[in-house]
C-alpha cells in the first residue's frame, strides 16, 4: 500500500524523487520504515523493503539529508506543509501527532502549486492509514502466534490432566475390585476351606472311606490355591506396574487381561480409530467393563470372555461377551425389577451399569452372546455428537 501511494505521487507530480519515511520509534511494528522512488519508479531502501535497491551513491544530498532528519525525529520544522516550486513536504500525522513525512522533488519543467499540496495531503493521510494498518496487522500476528502457543500449552496441559485422571480412574477401579475380592470372595473361599477341614476331621473320626477323604483333601487344596490366587490378584491390583498407560483401550487391556482369574481367558478387540473422550465418559465405560467382567468371573461360570471396543463417527460401543451359563432373559427381568424397586443383590450391578451409560446419553443392553453366554453392550455418543439421555 505504501509503495502504491508513493507511485501515485510520482506519477501525479512527474517527480524526480519521492520520499516517505517514519521517525524512529513511531509505529515500531510498521513496515517499511522508509521508501524512496526515483523518476523511473525504482524503489530504494536501506532496510525493510523486499526487492528494493540499496541507495548507495544514488541519492541526492537533499533526499538523503531529509531522510536522516525524519529518521532522527527532527520533525518540528516539518509540522506544516511546505510547497515550493520544485519541492513539497507534507507531514504524516496520526491522532494529531507527526510521525513522519512525505516529500517530493520535481524537475524544473514541473512547477508545484496549491492543488498539488491537496493531493499530497490526501496521499499523506492514506500513507498514515496504511502504516497504521500494517502496524496493527503485525501486532495481531504476534498476538495470534502467542495465542496459538498458549493454546498448544493448554492442550498439552489438558492431555496431561486427562492422562492423570485416567490413571486415577484405573487405580480407583483396581482398589474397588481388590476390596471386593478381599472382603467378600476371599473370605468366602477361606470359610469354605475351613468347613472342608472340619468335615474331613469328622469323617476321619467316623472311619469314612479313603476315597471320600481324598476328595475332601483335593477340595481343601483347591480352596487354598484359590485363596493364593486371590491374594496375588489383590496384590497386583494394589501395586500396578503400568503408570504410563493412559488410553481407554490400554486401561481395558489391563482390566481385562491382567487382573482376571487364570481360568477365565479374556480377549480385547478394538475396532475403528480410537478417539480421546471426556474422562468422565471413559471412567463410566471402564466401570461398566469392570462390573461386567467381575460378574462373568464370579457368577457366570465362564471360561472365555471377549471385550470389544468399537469406535464409529456417531458412537462408541463397549461390549463384554462370555461363554458362561448366564441367561439374558433372566438378567433382563432382574434388571427391570432392580430399576423398579431399590433392591440389593449382585443384579444391582446391571442397574448401575445402565445408569452410568444413561448418565452420558447412552444405552445398555443385555443380549445372548455368539459364544453362548451373555453379552452386555454399552453405547455412548461419540465426543462430537450431542448427548441426550434415552432408554433402550
Amino acid at each position: 500500500m505504501v509503495r502504491a501511494v508513493a507511485e501515485a505521487a510520482r506519477i501525479h507530480l512527474d517527480a524526480e524523487w519521492i520520499l516517505i519515511a517514519l521517525a524512529d520509534g513511531a509505529l515500531p511494528e510498521a513496515s517499511p520504515r522508509h521508501l524512496i522512488l526515483d523518476s523511473a519508479g525504482v524503489a530504494y531502501a536501506f532496510e525493510g523493503l523486499s526487492g528494493a535497491t540499496d541507495p548507495g551513491p544514488h541519492l541526492p544530498d537533499a533526499v538523503l539529508n531529509r531522510l536522516n532528519d525524519i529518521l532522527r525525529g527532527q520533525l518540528a520544522q516539518f509540522r506544516l506543509p511546505v510547497i515550493e516550486r520544485q519541492h513539497a513536504h507534507v507531514p504524516i500525522e496520526l491522532d494529531d501527532v507527526v510521525i513522519g513525512a512525505f516529500a517530493a522533488w520535481t524537475p524544473r519543467s514541473r512547477a508545484l502549486d496549491t492543488s498539488d499540496e491537496v493531493v499530497m495531503r490526501i496521499l499523506s493521510s492514506q500513507t498514515a492509514v496504511a502504516l497504521q494498518n500494517c502496524s496493527l496487522f503485525s501486532k495481531s500476528q504476534a498476538l495470534l502466534a502467542e495465542s496459538e502457543a498458549r493454546n498448544a500449552e493448554l492442550l498439552a496441559t489438558q492431555r496431561e490432566l486427562g492422562a492423570a485422571q485416567r490413571h486415577q480412574v484405573l487405580d480407583s477401579e483396581r482398589h474397588r475390585i481388590a476390596r471386593e475380592l478381599h472382603d467378600s470372595v476371599a473370605q468366602t473361599v477361606l470359610s469354605a476351606g475351613m468347613q472342608i477341614e472340619v468335615c474331613r476331621g469328622e469323617l476321619e473320626s467316623q472311619s469314612a472311606s479313603s476315597d471320600l477323604i481324598d476328595r475332601l483333601d483335593l477340595a481343601k487344596d483347591l480352596s487354598r490355591s484359590a485363596v493364593e490366587q486371590l491374594r496375588s490378584a489383590i496384590y497386583a491390583l494394589n501395586h500396578p506396574g503400568d503408570a504410563q498407560r493412559s488410553s481407554l483401550p490400554e486401561m481395558l487391556d489391563q482390566l481385562a487381561t491382567v487382573h482376571m482369574p487364570e481360568d477365565l481367558r479374556v480377549t480385547l478387540k478394538v475396532v475403528g480409530s480410537p478417539v480421546e473422550m471426556p474422562s468422565d465418559v471413559e471412567h463410566a465405560l471402564l466401570r461398566i467393563a469392570g462390573e461386567a467382567l467381575f460378574n462373568t468371573a464370579m457368577h457366570g461360570h465362564a471360561t472365555r470372555a471377549i471385550v470389544r471396543l468399537n469406535y464409529t463417527p456417531a458412537a462408541v460401543a463397549l461390549s463384554i461377551a462370555d461363554d458362561g451359563t448366564g441367561e439374558p432373559e433372566k438378567l433382563r427381568m432382574m434388571l427391570r425389577l432392580s430399576e423398579a424397586a431399590d433392591v440389593d443383590g449382585h443384579h444391582r450391578g446391571l442397574a448401575n451399569m445402565r445408569a452410568r451409560a444413561r448418565e452420558h446419553g447412552g444405552t445398555l443392553e443385555v443380549l445372548r452372546s455368539r459364544i453362548g453366554g451373555v453379552r452386555v453392550v454399552a453405547t455412548v455418543p461419540a465426543p462430537n455428537e450431542k448427548r441426550t439421555g434415552h432408554d433402550d
